[in-house]
């Protein structure tokens, strides 16, 4: 039953047209690569599939450049499925026309299996999607820390990963102007629901994302 479900699921090729598609900031490119990367680390950590967490990683975010969120909407929050039994297919909420509503149908008109587009939806806290499986616990651990320690390493002397460590990351997130659109607090609280120590969470992250550092641009100059 497992492989009949794995072989259904889109290839990653599949999924990395499908966010070029709709993305065309290299820098968004890069950030979801760098959430595939954290995602794929954990899934082996965890004994987990690793392709269902790389898909979710790497399309987190693909419909984010072409469908932003009405402004002031993510303050407001949404009622969307709140207190349903299935968050991801209750029609009685219309979604907003936004990141990553949009891309959730888009998703589910492709084929995505409904426990990746679920996790992509609970990623942001706005969904009203609550997270209940590692896989989406894991989805908002990484995603705004490795914005945070990608912007780290791009003010080092190279640009490199290979200078970023958990305490220099620590550092950087006591200075509020430092990448301030970053939510420190999302971050702490990423690695409290995963169950994991901050510490940790930042050092795993970090070595996740150094087998990729050269498709990131963080290699050293």
């Amino acid at each position: 039953m497992e492989n009949t479900q794995r072989n259904a699921l889109p290839s990653r090729e599949s999924a990395w047209g499908l966010l070029c598609e709709y993305t065309q900031s290299e820098n968004l490119r890069k950030h979801m690569l760098a959430v595939e990367a954290c995602m794929r680390a954990y899934a082996k950590k965890f004994g987990e599939d690793e392709h269902e967490y790389s898909l979710a990683g790497l399309l987190h975010d693909f419909d984010y450049e072409k469908y932003p969120l009405p402004e002031g909407f993510a303050q407001r929050g949404s009622g969307l499925a709140s207190g349903g039994n299935d968050p991801v297919s209750a029609e009685s909420s219309p979604a907003p026309a936004g990141h990553p509503f949009v891309g959730e149908k888009i998703l589910a008109e492709r084929g995505y299996p409904e426990h990746i587009r679920r996790a992509i939806l609970s990623h942001a806290d706005y969904s009203g999607v609550p997270r209940s499986t590692r896989m989406e616990k894991a989805l908002f651990a990484c995603d705004e820390l490795a914005g945070f320690i990608t912007a780290t390493a791009l003010v080092k002397p190279n640009k490199s990963l290979a200078e970023v460590d958990a305490r220099s990351v620590r550092k950087k997130m006591k200075d509020k102007a430092f990448a301030r659109n970053v939510s420190r607090d999302d971050i702490t609280k990423g690695a409290a629901e995963l169950g994991v120590e901050l510490e940790e969470h930042i050092a795993f992250c970090i070595e996740a994302m150094k087998g990729i550092a050269k498709e990131l641009g963080l290699a050293g100059s």
